[in-house]
């Protein structure tokens, strides 16, 4: 049994068949028989984990067993402590409401590699850096979280899954490295 840590770059569909000339997971990893635990959006950037074991990838994907998972989160504006209490709490976004979630205001990470191309800069117009993590994780959340507290996401990079993080296991965009599947609960 093994479990993959990767490194997603932004613009890589998670699966490893062909689609419409788009970069995909087989153009990094060529490890037979392994998939991924959960899916991350194209236009989103970091970690991932792969298993070539049935049940590990049920435990970790599952909705009744999601691992927490840690966003850090470019956004457009600057999040005041009104607008962090409203993501914190359940927040309405139509078709669901949230679940409660940390999020916090953060320095944008040292160790964060620079994005491939490099986020549009507006002069007039202020960014910040949230840290948000979700017991939960449907289709576009946190796009759809920062969008309707007013603060657009720029750019999404999943740092931390359970236990794991890739500030403890720094591996640049497109790296992979084999870890214990213990590690997840550590």
């Amino acid at each position: 049994m093994s479990l993959i840590l990767f490194n997603k770059p932004f613009q890589v569909l998670c699966q490893f068949s062909p689609q419409d000339g788009k970069t995909t997971l087989a153009d990094h990893l060529t490890i037979p028989k392994i998939y991924p635990a959960g899916r991350l959006d194209y236009d989103s950037e970091g970690l991932m984990l792969l298993t070539d074991d049935g049940k590990l990838q049920h435990a970790i994907a599952h909705p009744d067993h999601k691992e927490a998972k840690t966003y850090l989160v470019q956004v457009e504006g600057v999040a005041d402590a009104a607008t962090l209490a409203r993501l914190q709490a359940p927040l309405d976004l139509g078709d669901f409401i949230t679940l409660p979630c940390q999020a916090v205001r953060i320095a944008e990470p040292e160790w964060l590699w620079p994005r491939n191309p490099p986020i549009r800069q507006r002069a007039e117009q202020p960014t910040s850096w949230l840290a948000i993590t979700l017991q939960e994780g449907k289709n576009r959340q946190v796009r759809r979280m920062t969008a309707a507290v007013g603060l657009p996401t720029l750019r999404l990079v999943r740092s931390a899954i359970g236990a794991i993080s890739l500030a403890t296991h720094p591996l640049m965009p497109g790296e992979w490295m084999e870890v214990d599947p213990k590690e997840l609960r550590s």
